[in-house]
């Protein structure tokens, strides 16, 4: 097949974007200026006119993007605006962006120490970079620009938005979770957050090393996998229940089949036997939509050792807790709330959602015969992650759900830095599943529940 230089005839021009380092190009003046974002975007539709796409598609992306960076730069020189060669260079960089990327968002994925991309306007971009928020340089040319890269990272994983599903989750290649809004629900414009996740999952070490729990807890946790004890993580929203649950699956072993079950599937399980499902949103008749609640079902009889539910939130928490007393132990699942107590709370209500016409004796009896563990993960004001409470889940004592706090953390204070002081510290409690964990193999020392950690 001919080269992609053979597809190109004449006509218009399109535009650039952002180049490596970002920040150095991206706090140029001329980088935000209409005069440079109009000259971006009449090379980017330049390029669109002058390109075969067909030919192109068949082609190894290395060969398309060396042929296209060549196209584009003749683009350039074709230009009357006066360009230094790193301008050129830099216009170059971010057509390219534009054609294969995600336009001006590129440089800020390719920085692996930002935890979040929060686009409120075109013109307003923050990032999150070690529990920080700060505003950064990086603009988009309008709404219409902004909608066009929502439009682009929603359709790679089959999902849409529009003016009649305004909302929509999805996912980058890399596993990152997105959310859009647009109008009419967003009343300034397209909103985008990019909520990221490293290159390769936080091991549980590194957990430790962070400071976000103790070695002893971690041994705790690492026997409570292993033993099969269904596990609920609750936390805020951005305190880390998914990096926790992603670590403390490391401990499953090989040889079980794991089935998981996500909105947007963000999951990066080590493992290999694993099966994994995602929900469906309605096609542009309002139908074929597939909720959680239908996969979790539908998980029972795929022959899982293990269901993992990314997140419950609604009436899908009575199949999930059903499943954890019906044989299918070692679950494990995250949920929103403030505290293990309030995730109780809400565990209560969104088996209510169900409409199983249960009494609330019943609902209780389900919760506390099916969860053994909460473990609560809080996100502090210097930025910080803490696990506050390992919690077991005793059982019922007329018509309260009882628990026990096994390790805690408790926050002292702020320090000249900023950064929060505080102790974990051992309630001095053994669980009572103790007995489990020593007959699954996992023999804990008995200091391990008197131990205090103290953060400075």
């Amino acid at each position: 097949m001919a080269n992609v230089q053979s597809s190109f005839e004449s006509a218009p021009h399109p535009p650039p974007k952002n180049d490596a380092p970002w920040v150095t190009r991206l706090f140029s003046r001329q980088a935000s200026s209409p005069e440079y974002q109009e000259l971006k975007f009449s090379l980017h539709r330049s390029l669109l006119h002058r390109i075969n796409l067909e030919a192109v598609a068949v082609l190894p992306e290395s060969q398309v993007r060396g042929e296209i960076r060549i196209a584009v730069q003749r683009l350039v020189d074709e230009e009357a605006t006066p360009l230094s060669l790193t301008e050129k260079d830099r216009v170059v960089d971010e057509v390219l962006d534009e054609v294969f990327g995600l336009g001006p968002l590129e440089p800020l994925l390719s920085d692996y120490s930002i935890a979040d991309i929060l686009v409120t306007t075109p013109k307003l971009v923050y990032i999150e970079r070690h529990g920080r928020l700060s505003r950064t340089p990086v603009e988009f040319k309008d709404n219409a620009h902004l909608l066009r890269i929502i439009e682009k990272i929603v359709s790679r994983v089959g999902r849409r938005i529009d003016e009649s599903s305004p909302m929509v989750d999805a996912r980058l290649p890399d596993g990152s979770r997105v959310n859009a809004v647009i109008p009419p629900v967003a009343v300034d414009g397209p909103c985008l957050s990019i909520r990221r996740f490293g290159r390769s999952p936080l091991s549980t070490q590194s957990l430790v090393n962070n400071l976000t729990l103790t070695e002893g807890m971690l041994k705790l946790l690492h026997a409570a996998v292993g033993a099969r004890l269904n596990i609920v993580i609750s936390g805020g929203t951005g305190t880390g229940k998914t990096t926790l649950l992603n670590a403390l699956s490391s401990y499953i072993p090989e040889t079980e089949r794991i089935v998981t079950i996500e909105d947007a599937a963000e999951l990066q399980l080590q493992q290999i036997h694993i099966a994994r499902m995602e929900t469906r949103p309605p096609n542009v008749e309002g139908r074929g939509a597939v909720h959680i609640r239908q996969l979790v079902i539908n998980a029972l009889r795929m022959r899982p050792d293990r269901i993992i539910v990314g997140e419950v939130r609604g009436e899908e928490a009575l199949d999930m807790l059903q499943a954890m007393n019906t044989g299918h132990d070692g679950s494990l699942t995250t949920v929103h709330c403030n505290s293990p107590r309030d995730a109780i709370s809400r565990l209560e209500v969104m088996m209510g959602m169900a409409n199983a016409n249960m009494s609330m004796q019943s609902i209780r009896q389900q919760i506390a015969s099916a969860v053994d563990l909460f473990v609560h993960i809080s996100r502090f004001s210097d930025g910080t992650r803490h696990v506050t409470h390992l919690t077991e889940c005793v059982g019922m004592e007329r018509d309260v759900i009882t628990t026990q706090d096994l390790f805690l953390f408790e926050k002292v204070g702020i320090g000249p830095d900023g950064r929060v002081q505080g102790q974990f510290r051992a309630t001095g409690i053994r669980p009572r599943f103790y007995d489990k964990l020593r007959t699954a193999g996992f023999v804990l020392p008995p200091d391990l529940f008197q131990t205090v950690v103290e953060i400075s």
